[in-house]
């Protein structure tokens, strides 16, 4: 019986699924995010360990030695990234304050009557909520005029729309420039000052990944341009630690709440299917003045994005 032919048919397919593969790790490895469909794809990275799986069975039953070893060397790289990027040193000083801060994207507004409940539920101190709308802003307002007598909003519809509520005094600043609006302030937690940014970059769709990056680049000179003064950055960022421009942007010197928490690779978009298959774009980034206790992801009715719930100790620097 001759096998040539489905040999050279499994050889085909683990050569197309390997330079597809290969092309999105490659820019991994290389610190970029490339062109479309590249970094689309970098969200999704833990989850090319299938079809590199199935090149890797494919070159072994088509006998194709080549392609089972780099199969192999594809499937190494891939374990490799999927440890937490940058550092995660611990504060040296004693603990002045804790607090707690709860970051969604309510999805033009779509997700504010579940995310209500949610806040009277879980008390946070600080409260960031992307995509609200005039009519979300009015509702978050009206229902927490006394528990949230701070805010900071950038107004206005659809998806531009964003508001920080705040239980602690707000100076406020005029934070990133971005096509979506993107809040900042500076709070006084307890009579030190701490820096609040709300992020809320464009999506790097395929005809937008230029601005998605240079809106990650304002966030990122955000970060560099204060290094001394308590940071605290929140919201959904659309993108992940695969991301070059959001691992440049850690390279700040901030650290994510989720990853000190043990949740690094939590997905919290698409809301519908996160608890099988999606990815971390909802972020907490802290200065190295904190430390996170506790992290939540949690769903939020007509929202496409979970919300994320994190327990925070700011110390004095050593």
């Amino acid at each position: 019986m001759n096998r040539r032919p489905g040999r050279r048919l499994g050889a085909w397919c683990a050569g197309l699924l390997l330079a597809g593969v290969g092309v999105v790790v490659g820019c991994r490895a290389a610190d970029t995010d490339g062109v479309t469909p590249v970094p689309q794809l970098l969200a999704f990275l833990p989850w090319l360990l299938v079809p590199t799986g199935v090149a890797l069975l494919c070159s072994l039953l088509a006998r194709w030695w080549p392609g089972l070893v780099g199969s192999v060397a594809v499937l190494g790289l891939l374990a490799w990234y999927l440890e937490p990027y940058g550092r995660n040193a611990e504060p040296t000083g004693p603990p002045l304050a804790a607090l707690r801060v709860l970051t969604s994207n309510v999805e033009f507004g779509r997700g504010t009557p579940a995310l209500v409940p949610r806040i009277r539920d879980l008390r946070p101190d600080l409260v960031f909520v992307e995509e609200c709308p005039y009519t979300c802003q009015a509702a978050l307002e009206s229902d927490f005029a006394t528990a949230y007598p701070y805010r900071q909003a950038v107004r206005a519809a659809g998806s531009h729309g964003s508001i920080v509520l705040s239980r602690f005094p707000l100076r406020p600043t005029a934070g990133v420039r971005g096509t979506m609006g993107m809040p900042g302030a500076v709070a006084d937690v307890r009579g030190h000052s701490v820096r609040l940014q709300l992020a809320h970059p464009m999506p790097p769709l395929p005809r937008q990944v230029g601005l998605w990056r240079r809106e990650l680049g304002r966030l990122r000179a955000f970060a560099a341009a204060d290094r001394r003064t308590p940071t605290v950055l929140a919201g959904d960022f659309n993108a992940t630690q695969d991301h070059a421009a959001f691992r440049h942007l850690l390279d700040t010197g901030l650290t994510d709440a989720a990853r000190q928490a043990g949740h690094d690779r939590a997905a919290s978009w698409p809301a519908r299917t996160a608890s099988v298959v999606g990815a971390q774009i909802d972020h907490v980034l802290l200065s190295a003045d904190f430390t996170a206790t506790g992290a939540r992801f949690l769903r939020v009715a007509g929202s496409d994005h979970r919300a994320l719930v994190v327990d925070l100790t700011l110390h004095q620097r050593g």
